[in-house]
């Protein structure tokens, strides 16, 4: 599962724990985890019940209504996600946790540039990072507590960590289907340690605090919000260059403007996130290759050539042919003159999803220049897919004359 699934689905924000160490003869079995969670670098930490989560039906209704795509590991699981049981066997309660990755503010891509949501812009899947913590608190909480049993989980489980993280006091889920906090914002991740001990459990979040503001809403590029606290991901830029594995579908291309993997939009013009603190974590600090990301260098690398550079990092999930896909969308969108070359290898990759791509890109480029190169490749394409996108290219530049 990926950052794409943002339909799960009070009062001031109360931390669970103070950052404090307190004696360890002061300290509940409950305190003394969250004060060891502290300790490993969350930012949050909550306990809530292991029961259904109170928005299940809802999580049901939105995979009825389509919403999810091509997620089908969602549907095939749905049953699961109604018991936490199926994550660990006799669970009876969970530690929400949450990790920072905000950094520095993004630069702006020039032509020939791509952006990338802000999670992927280190050289670390925050996957691995984040159960390299869980194994060390897992091992922490048994040190602890010799007879418990755990497990770390961070959104490959069936579970619904954002009901959760609301029930364990973390924050509330906002319009954007982001739980979002008073204090930090929503530029975090969430991770859980479910456990069949029973701890002592915090207080839910009830207050929504988005009032009547509706930037997420007003500023979503695609209008991937069916309604306040309802995403359709099939419109969302996350869902579109993460997620999906076929073409992009044409009316949503434009919309992508220069988000090469992921969109942080929402996020971004989100008021709570104006103040959010910042991570110190050095896996989370961007390398200038990643902010903003070169996209016509990527058309020079072949499979083993990707997998090396990208093995370790978040793009790794969309695949090469995937992120060349986007790529090609955005010099699409924001034609760049030396980008002519890289589209015509696109053009003829080994990869129909890529050489569509590149067709659909080269429309908007000069007649001149692109004519030629789609023409050529129509006359050897099999593909009855890339052979509609070259045509639909070619029938741009009619329209022009």
């Amino acid at each position: 599962m990926s950052e794409v699934v943002l339909w799960f689905l009070d009062s001031l924000y109360i931390e669970p724990l103070s950052c404090k160490r307190m004696p360890e003869s002061e300290l509940t079995l409950s305190d003394q985890i969250k004060q060891e969670a502290l300790a490993l670098g969350f930012m949050h930490c909550g306990i809530c019940p292991a029961v259904t989560a109170p928005n299940y039906q809802h999580f049901q209704e939105w995979l009825a209504a389509g919403y999810a795509g091509q997620m089908s590991y969602l549907e095939d699981r749905v049953a699961a996600y109604q018991d936490p049981g199926h994550v660990l066997d006799g669970a009876k309660s969970i530690l929400m946790l949450s990790l920072n990755y905000r950094t520095i503010e993004p630069v702006t891509p020039q032509a020939g540039q791509g952006r990338l949501s802000r999670y992927a812009w280190g050289e670390v899947d925050y996957h691995d990072l984040i159960h390299k913590k869980l194994k060390q608190l897992k091992r922490k909480f048994i040190e602890i507590h010799p007879a418990v049993t755990v497990r770390g989980v961070v959104d490959t489980a069936p579970l619904l960590e954002r009901e959760y993280a609301q029930m364990a006091g973390l924050g509330w889920v906002g319009k954007n289907t982001l739980l979002l906090n008073q204090q930090r914002g929503s530029l975090f991740f969430l991770a859980a340690l479910l456990t069949d001990v029973e701890l002592d459990y915090d207080t839910p979040q009830q207050t929504d605090h988005c009032g009547t503001c509706t930037a997420c809403l007003d500023s979503c590029p695609t209008d991937a919000f069916v309604k306040p606290y309802v995403l359709d991901a099939t419109k969302c830029i996350s869902y579109l260059t993460i997620e999906l594995r076929e073409p992009i579908p044409v009316e949503l291309r434009r919309g992508m403007g220069d988000w090469m993997f992921g969109c942080d939009v929402c996020q971004d013009v989100c008021p709570w996130n104006r103040k959010s603190p910042e991570s110190e974590l050095i896996e989370f600090q961007p390398i200038p290759a990643h902010d903003p990301i070169d996209l016509i260098s990527l058309f020079d690398l072949d499979d083993e050539q990707f997998r090396t550079r990208f093995r370790k990092t978040p793009l790794w999930r969309s695949k090469r042919r995937g992120i060349l896909r986007n790529a090609a969308i955005v010099l699409g969108n924001n034609p760049a003159p030396r980008a002519i070359a890289a589209l015509t290898k696109g053009l003829n990759d080994i990869e129909p999803l890529i050489r569509g791509a590149s067709a659909w890109a080269l429309g908007s480029y000069s007649q001149k220049e692109a004519v030629p190169l789609l023409s050529d490749r129509l006359e050897r394409e099999e593909d009855q897919q890339v052979i509609s996108e070259i045509r639909q290219a070619l029938s741009t530049f009619q329209d022009l004359s």
